[in-house]
């Protein structure tokens, strides 16, 4: 039996919730015992975030388990810390890219020369709730943020984006030929958080623009593979951002369309998951980066 690459293991995994209609980047704010509160970004045995694709690999896990946690750890972080994972608990797969380089004889001169290249390694990690006798302070789960505090910092973060958005009318979406997102006013949304993860999304949209990212993905028309690849971004983006800013995510109403298109990418590409969630990454990152700056300029 041919041992399968990690990039078709984890479009695999993706597609299997895409064909059941279910998009997996929700699931922290859909599953029982798991909802309103916002679920965070899991996190590595240090307390730092997982990026990327493993953040909606550890998010899948977490739901189909019914952990509650976001922490998670390797079986040999947890021995180091005095602690054991239980005997016949699966852990959960992660990857990570490494760099290397290889030797490669040129074709003209005869010579020898370096070659650079990525690869994609995985490797296993378990929740907290899988392992016995660790520190106390890894096994609290972090309480919300009270509502209140929550909307007060979407606010503040949205507003120290430089964007220009326009309010009205019933649609929302981004132009990039005007550099403008558009979006129906806030009392037409169901609740606050529907809101800002509208605007996530759209803001997210922003970031593809020349000035910024430069992210096309080949796109030449409305609903052709680089428009799919755009709104996965864009999809992910929003989740990483309402994690990062405590927001609940509910589907959009255009769901099934969606899911059909991203499907139709996937089966072509088993790379597209990863490097969509790692474009989604460098599009938060770019977009706090931004608000940081604005925090900084204010404070001086």
């Amino acid at each position: 039996m041919t041992k399968q690459d990690p990039h078709s293991r984890i479009t695999n995994r993706i597609m299997a919730e895409l064909k059941q209609g279910a998009r997996p980047w929700l699931k922290p704010w859909s599953g029982d015992g798991m909802v309103a509160s916002g679920q965070s970004r899991p996190l590595r045995a240090t307390g730092q975030p997982y990026r990327g694709i493993n953040v909606l690999l550890l998010w899948i896990e977490a739901q189909a388990s019914g952990f509650v946690s976001p922490s998670w750890m390797t079986y040999k972080q947890a021995q180091t810390l005095g602690a054991q994972v239980r005997k016949g608990e699966h852990g959960a797969t992660v990857v990570y890219y490494g760099d290397g380089s290889t030797t490669v004889r040129d074709k003209d001169s005869g010579e020898d020369r370096e070659r650079a290249f990525r690869f994609l390694k995985t490797y296993t990690v378990f929740n907290v709730a899988q392992i016995d006798g660790l520190p106390e302070r890894l096994c609290i789960v972090p309480e919300p943020a009270p509502e209140v505090e929550r909307i007060e910092a979407a606010e503040a973060f949205f507003a120290s984006i430089p964007a220009t958005v326009n309010h009205g009318g019933d649609k929302a979406y981004y132009i990039p030929s005007a550099d403008r997102i558009q979006l129906p006013p806030f009392n037409a949304f169901h609740d606050a958080h529907g809101y800002y993860t509208t605007r996530g999304h759209e803001t997210v949209h922003w970031t593809r623009h020349e000035s910024r990212l430069d992210r096309s993905f080949g796109r030449e028309k409305w609903g052709d593979e680089g428009y799919a690849r755009e709104e996965l971004v864009a999809e992910l983006g929003a989740a990483f951002l309402a994690a990062d800013l405590g927001l609940c995510i509910e589907p959009r109403p255009d769901h099934a369309s969606y899911i059909a298109s991203w499907i139709k990418v996937l089966q072509t590409d088993t790379r597209a998951i990863v490097q969509a969630a790692a474009h989604a990454e460098r599009a938060v990152a770019y977009l706090h980066e931004l608000a940081n700056a604005k925090e900084v300029e204010e404070a001086a």
